[in-house]
């Protein structure tokens, strides 16, 4: 069983949303586990204090070391990874997503106020973790989207495997356009849209030409980063 634990100062806030749709049924169904822990648990004084001002100055408060480290310790096992969202860590990828859903599972360190004591995140040798080049109230969010990412990969919990395989990321392309019933759709603003011809002509080896075309451009078009990324690899392969 994938086990998932999430420090977090208000572990009310789990499962959320991982409680529903895939990753909720595959928690229902004892694919994974998931355990959300107070770290104000491990605060010493009565007022459970879990923070303090920071040295030097400056605004807001720094999570406590000691309280911190003491809830570390106490969820951590054997060669499951550690991480600190954050979001000055390295940014979260559908491959780091791949390597967590292959191992036993992981550890979530959800800060809160303006950080955590940076000796910390030293001494207990945290992989800092970012969802994106924002800040947010709290780690408990991009642990859900972490923990998110990592589930619907587990064996079982995606009812279709190929389905996986084609999705954003999975080879530095963005995904294909979607269409549906029906073939003919006349939208809001009065344009009749017509379902892309390939796509019902039947010839499947022409459908995944054109869909791979689509991801190309997609990518090159919307995320110029990518599509940079993508070229050198494959330029270093053909090296």
């Amino acid at each position: 069983m994938w086990r998932a634990t999430a420090l977090s100062l208000f572990p009310e806030m789990f499962p959320g949303p991982l409680g529903e749709s895939l990753a909720g049924k595959a928690l229902r169904d004892g694919v994974w586990q998931l355990s959300a822990i107070d770290i104000r648990r491990f605060a010493k004084d009565r007022h459970r204090t879990v923070d303090d001002a920071p040295f030097g100055g400056g605004a807001g408060m720094v999570m406590k070391p000691d309280v911190l480290s003491a809830a570390i310790e106490a969820a951590a096992e054997p060669g499951v990874p550690k991480i600190l969202l954050s979001p000055r860590g390295t940014p979260f990828s559908q491959a780091r997503a791949r390597q967590l859903a292959a191992g036993p599972g992981v550890l979530l360190v959800c800060g809160r106020f303006e950080g955590v004591d940076e000796r910390v995140i030293e001494g207990h040798a945290l992989e800092e973790i970012s969802v994106g080049d924002f800040v947010l109230s709290g780690g408990e969010v991009a642990a859900m989207a972490v923990l998110d990412c990592c589930v619907r990969l587990l064996p079982g919990v995606m009812g279709e495997p190929a389905s996986a395989s084609e999705e954003s990321f999975e080879d530095g392309l963005l995904e294909y356009p979607h269409y549906t019933r029906p073939a003919s759709w006349t939208g809001p603003d009065g344009i009749e849209r017509q379902v892309p011809e390939i796509l019902v002509s039947g010839h499947h080896g022409k459908v995944a030409e054109w869909r791979m075309k689509e991801r190309r451009e997609i990518t090159r078009r919307r995320r110029p980063d990518l599509w940079a990324r993508r070229r050198t690899a494959t330029e270093t392969e053909e090296k």
